[in-house]
């Protein structure tokens, strides 16, 4: 087994000191010189690990339930003390990824006990990735997390559900978009948009579920209003839903435990039954990202990405069904610099909430030397930049073209985990002339640095009535209705 070091920034932010690679980007983020892109980073391993005749097979399987497992199996460096830190550093960055993009409360890890034993104490609930585990198991699968070093005879086989979701437009129906800082609710007829909406609040640290509540029955009366019946209700809201329950969601950070379990876990099946029963379904943001770029289009395999409070995702595969993975990319890291930014929920580094998101404006207007007040909440600040961008302010260019890069290396990244053809951008940070700016950029970086898989990745581009309300579009489709299609 390998030593546990520790210090102050821990130990899988330790193994981002030792033994690096010697890597040039072709595009350096102009607010951000110090980024290490993952792609690169991972990239420049597997490299390594081609030219190693002694290289070996590891296999990583993520058990949802019984029937619902993912597996990756790569190949690692032969055994030494500098290759082992790197495949350790290797390796838990892509456990980790995984955990977020596809979820298990059980992990199989075979083919390198030495490896599995480590990666077992990292993600233990006292090691570094406690967040981690504990989240994957106590609050999203309900059972204490596990990581079992086995035999690769002993692990479990692929087998991936997944289920199909929306495209029901028939009837009267109302669709929401629950944000960090505002709440959008679209009315449609038979498809088509009759009523629009964005409503401010600021649900993350409101100590009263009556606050989300009294917000989200307000949203859909007000839709009601502009349709002569309601036949079904869909839902987009930042978090983690099972059968329309919220399993964990930063927007009710600040509702103490009983009151989330009581109030806020069946909320949605109250909310439902106020409405006479009618069809209702709540589904994750990203999802219905997804499913908005599928909408738009009409075509498969497609990875939608909404960068607003926070960043969230979701993935359509080729067959046109959205899986049973969590695909909450805001936790999944993107940059392996030793001093990347925090994450102040779990706590790690580099994770993509701080690079494609509200947050990742807010992080950069110091550095572009704009000075806004410390006490003007987040949403106000992303709207004065994108003022200045349109005002063709440089140092506000120069935020949108730092995001871009990251962009660029991140979607490379993002390849290597979806099989996506098209990607579809959506989310308050996307708008406006800014928006344009970052996706040129990435445009440029994924050309020079990824000519291999630049041609074969199609960015859309919605206008910007469909970048903001979209996903509450999308999730007015998600019900079967009494209305067949």
């Amino acid at each position: 087994m390998l030593p546990l070091k520790h210090s102050s920034v821990g130990i899988a932010n330790l193994l981002m000191t030792n033994y690096d690679f010697c890597l040039e980007l072709k595009h350096v983020p102009p607010l951000d010189r110090n980024f290490l892109p993952a792609a690169l980073w991972n990239r420049a391993y597997e490299a390594n690990v081609a030219i190693d005749v002694n290289a070996t097979s590891l296999t990583i399987a993520l058990e949802r339930s019984a029937n619902d497992i993912s597996v990756l199996t790569t190949k690692v460096l032969s055994r030494s003390p500098e290759n082992d830190w790197r495949t350790l550093r290797y390796l838990e960055r892509i456990l980790k990824f995984l955990l977020w993009q596809k979820g298990a409360s059980r992990v199989y890890v075979a083919g390198r006990p030495d490896i599995a034993r480590n990666l077992e104490s990292i993600y233990s609930p006292t090691g570094e990735r406690r967040f981690d585990a504990l989240f994957m198991g106590d609050k999203v699968y309900g059972k204490t997390f596990e990581l079992v070093n086995c035999y690769t005879y002993e692990l479990p086989k692929s087998s991936e559900n997944q289920a199909l979701h929306g495209r029901h437009w028939k009837g009267c129906r109302i669709g929401f978009d629950l944000g960090g800082s505002t709440r959008k609710c679209v009315a449609l007829i038979d498809g088509e948009v009759v009523f629009s909406e964005e409503v401010p609040w600021n649900p993350y640290f409101q100590n009263s579920s009556e606050y989300h509540l009294k917000g989200i029955r307000s949203s859909l009366s007000r839709a009601a209003e502009h349709l002569p019946r309601v036949d079904a209700i869909g839902g987009s809201a930042a978090g983690i839903y099972v059968n329309n329950e919220v399993r964990v969601s930063s927007l009710f950070r600040g509702i103490a435990q009983t009151e989330f379990e009581q109030v806020i876990r069946p909320m949605f099946h109250r909310i439902q039954q106020e409405w006479n029963g009618i069809p209702f379904e709540v589904i994750n943001d990203g999802e219905v990202t997804a499913l908005a770029g599928a909408f738009h289009l009409k075509e498969h395999s497609v990875l939608g990405i909404s960068m607003g409070t926070s960043q969230a995702a979701g993935f359509i595969n080729n067959e046109g069904k959205i899986t049973t993975w969590l695909n909450e990319l805001a936790f999944a890291p993107v940059d392996y610099a030793a001093h990347a930014p925090v994450d102040e929920w779990s706590s790690d580094i580099g994770c993509g909430v701080q690079y494609f998101s509200q947050q990742a404006v807010g992080r950069l207007i110091a550095k572009a030397g704009i000075a806004l007040p410390d006490q003007m909440p987040l949403s106000e600040k992303m709207i004065s930049v994108q003022r200045l961008v349109e005002s063709k302010d440089p140092r506000a260019r120069l935020i949108y073209l730092t995001i871009g890069t990251y962009l660029g290396y991140t979607l490379a990244h993002y390849r290597y985990f979806y099989h996506f053809k098209s990607l579809l951008l959506l989310g308050q940070v996307t708008i406006g002339a800014g928006g344009d700016v970052m996706q040129n950029q990435a445009r440029k970086v994924l050309v020079d640095e990824f000519p291999d898989i630049s041609d074969s990745i199609r960015f859309v581009s919605p206008d910007d009535k469909q970048r903001k309300y979209g996903q509450a579009i999308a999730a007015a489709s998600l019900p079967v209705s009494y209305h067949p299609n």
